[in-house]
């Protein structure tokens, strides 16, 4: 989109002549929709006739106190656009008013009406009132004055009653595996803010790395803040060979004891004016110190937390404290008593994850003390410790939140469940029976840190926050969801933006207004875009839609992708390089006559490179088809119940064999992690060059005709990948291996013909 000079912005409205002869409109169907490009969508709006006009002499006043700090930062964000604030507002002048109506129930809700005479902003609280303000900043020019001082505004007449669906929207940023800037936190809030966010969960220790000052173990910070670069360092300066974005932030790489050493933390001083920051904007900050395992960073400096064991590194999972002894209790407690001093949230979080038990279990210490207090399994130790931390919670007037494992030995209906295994699926619903409230945050589609494809923003999108198998007054303990944005593989702020940005704002969509308006929401983002780069957010473009990556032809083949937005440019090479702005733009179509690499990415006016599209051609003849007597519909499908992280791994006699009737995840295989293969034929209808498109969780191989079609690899979250065969009428080999690695359980195998839209491969063309 465009950029216009501030001075010649008018927001202008096809409906406003329609209107003639009333002031506001009825709601706006679907296609009006986009015209007032608010995200999230209001849950009422209707549109009026011309607009308002700010300028200096407009006034603007809170007439209720209740609504100082609002006002305040309203009228901090229109001095952006005009060089100085707003003087108050005088009756009978142009103003803006912001007022208390007692009327409005829920806490966050608002009602704006802006008129050609006055804006008028009314709620009850004043979280609603600044949701309020942020819709008016969103109504405002895209570029938040950065173009220099203007000497008007305009924003349409509108009449807005707004709430949100749930209560508990929230983003969470993993500060232990990579460290993010305090400067960082702070855009991550203002981004929280203007798409209507509430809750800020802080992931502050892992592992990897302790981030929190904690005055009381001065050693948590001045060495569990530090690390010598791991192998995810390592993946990630492999990767920034050929994306910067995986450059690890040289800010946060210090020389200690003659060492390079990577690391950072927080004072708790920075972190305080960190949640006043966030209050101020109505966001709470939910702290996180993960217990009793993701704890390698404090016990190697506390080494009495695991007693008489090792801290290393299991077959999974790191050892955990050992929550057998007074110190250990004493420990979680001190930590806490200071984290509560930071954060006044009313929720604590305290992980309780992935809680690898075996050092326990060997532990005589542990025997004695579970012996003492009749425990009788290591996971009903586990239950005990989180038990245990809630009730000190509890004493503090806080609330105790848990990652669902927590529910898995018991667990208080007083807790708040965090519900990630998308492959537990009972889960939030056992917690929601239990009468815990539950925050909905399943992996898929809500961590962040999955690389995104072109069905990601979808996906978000229509997530529905209530699982299946609640009654109605069940379904009340869902209190809302959370997106997860896990810091591994994600060393440098450009990066968490590309991954975050824009699915953010789908799932802030989804949580406040909760309503079908997909296709509109597409047009909205478009608008949205150059708000971003404004910000200086590095998003992810836009996917070129209908490319395939493994390209075949006969003769020749054409090469004319339709850009995703009318203001990016196509960039391409055939070198083996990557495409820069200075590459050879793709204005025209591309004839392919011979095997050709070419290596295609879209870029922004403002420099934002997209997704680097790798796409291989090979010239081949059709293959001809098999002569093959008495097949019997379906594939045959091998089961290989084990861990592959690989689908070229899967060797030997299969445990079982099944015929089936579809590519998908047969019900037959049910162990946590496994491999299947399935082999036979498709009963290719007619000549040409076809499309697969395979999407798996975990990885999967696919192989139609002579050739390798789609590789799909490795252990990942779900990813589609594409390529293409030549292939002739008749029966043609069909070869395709999964791996599930656990908790995806997707294969999914579609295809199209000439360019057609992707089809599922029809039950009758399996043969065996």
């Amino acid at each position: 989109m465009n950029y216009i000079p501030l001075k010649r912005i008018k927001l202008r409205f096809l409906l406003a002549l329609a209107l003639a002869g009333s002031t506001f409109a009825s709601p706006l169907h679907a296609q009006e929709q986009t015209q007032i490009a608010l995200i999230p969508y209001p849950a009422e709006l209707s549109l009026g006739a011309g607009n308002f006009t700010i300028s200096s002499s407009t006034g603007i006043v809170a007439e209720d106190k209740l609504f100082a700090n609002e006002a305040a930062q309203l009228n901090a964000l229109l001095a952006q656009y005009l060089g100085k604030p707003l003087g108050k507002a005088k009756t009978g002048k142009s103003r803006i008013r912001l007022q208390y109506d007692q009327q409005i129930s829920a806490p966050e809700a608002y009602k704006v009406e802006v008129t050609a005479n006055e804006v008028v902003l009314k709620a009850k609280e004043p979280a609603g009132m600044f949701r309020a303000v942020q819709t008016i900043r969103q109504l405002l020019p895209a570029n938040e004055g950065k173009s220099g001082f203007v000497k008007s505004l305009e924003i349409p007449a509108v009449k807005i009653a707004d709430q949100p669906a749930y209560e508990w929207r929230g983003m969470h940023l993993d500060v232990s595996r990579h460290f993010f800037s305090m400067d960082y936190l702070h855009k991550f809030i203002d981004m929280m803010a203007l798409y209507k966010f509430n809750k800020f969960h802080l992931h502050l220790t892992d592992d990897q790395g302790w981030r929190v000052e904690i005055k009381k173990y001065p050693k948590l910070t001045e060495e569990g803040a530090w690390r010598g670069f791991n192998s995810q360092d390592s993946l990630c300066i492999e990767r920034s060979k050929e994306n910067p974005d995986f450059t690890i932030d040289p800010r946060f790489i210090v020389n200690k004891n003659g060492k390079q050493q990577y690391g950072g933390f927080y004072t708790q001083k920075q972190l305080k004016e960190l949640v006043a920051y966030a209050a101020a904007k109505h966001i709470t900050i939910i702290p996180e110190v993960d217990m009793p395992g993701h704890m390698m960073a404090a016990i190697n400096s506390y080494p009495f937390l695991v007693g008489a064991g090792q801290n290393k590194w299991n077959e999974v999972f790191t050892t955990p404290i050992s929550p057998c002894s007074d110190d250990v209790f004493k420990f979680a407690e001190d930590i806490f008593s200071e984290i509560i001093d930071i954060f006044p949230s009313k929720y604590i979080h305290v992980g309780g994850d992935e809680v690898d038990r075996s050092s326990w279990e060997k532990s005589p210490v542990c025997k004695e003390f579970m012996a003492r207090h009749g425990l009788k399994t290591s996971g009903e130790l586990q239950s005990y410790f989180i038990n245990h931390m809630e009730k000190y919670f509890n004493s503090k007037g806080r609330q105790l939140i848990g990652w669902d494992e927590i529910l898995e030995d018991g667990i208080s209906s007083t807790a708040m469940v965090m519900y990630w295994r998308s492959w537990v699926p009972n889960a939030p619903v056992k917690a929601a029976k239990n009468g815990n409230k539950v925050i909905m945050s399943p992996g898929n589609p809500l961590y962040f840190d999955a690389d995104p494809d072109h069905t990601s923003v979808y996906n978000v999108y229509h997530f529905n926050p209530i699982p299946k198998g609640l009654t109605a007054a069940e379904a009340k303990g869902i209190i809302g969801a959370q997106a997860n944005t896990w810091a591994e593989k994600i060393p440098s702020e450009n990066r968490a933006e590309y991954m975050i940005y824009p699915r953010m704002t789908a799932l802030a969509e989804r949580l406040w207004t909760n309503k079908e308006l997909y296709k509109s929401y597409q047009e909205r983002l478009t608008q949205h875009f150059p708000r971003l780069e404004a910000l200086k957010i590095n998003y992810r473009l836009p996917d070129i839609a209908g490319l395939v990556e493994k390209n075949v032809f006969t003769d020749e083949t054409t090469l004319n992708p339709k850009k995703p937005l009318s203001t990016l440019t196509l960039r391409y090479t055939t070198d083996g390089t990557q495409p820069t702005e200075k590459s050879t733009e793709l204005n025209k179509p591309l004839i392919i006559r011979d095997n050709l690499k070419v290596q295609l990415a879209a870029f922004s006016k403002t420099g934002i490179r997209g997704d680097i599209y790798k796409l291989e051609y090979s010239k081949q003849p059709l293959a001809p088809a098999v002569q093959v007597s008495n097949v019997k519909p379906g594939l045959q499908c091998a089961y290989y119940p084990g861990a592959y992280k690989s689908a070229t791994l899967m060797k030997g006699q299969p445990a079982a064999t099944y015929t089936v009737s579809n590519v998908e995840v047969p019900k037959e295989a049910n162990a946590a992690t496994f491999g299947v293969k399935f082999s036979g034929y498709l009963n290719i209808p007619q000549d040409g060059v076809y499309s697969f498109y395979l999407t798996c969780d975990d990885g999967g191989i696919l192989k139609v005709g002579p050739l390798e079609t789609v590789n799909n690899d490795g252990w990942h979250p779900p990813m589609e990948k594409s390529g293409q065969a030549a292939l002739k009428k008749g029966l043609q080999p069909i070869a395709l291996d999964f791996v599930e690695g656990g908790g995806g359980y997707t294969l999914k195998l579609k295809y199209s013909l000439n360019g057609s839209a992707p089809l599922d491969v029809p039950s009758e063309w399996l043969m065996h």
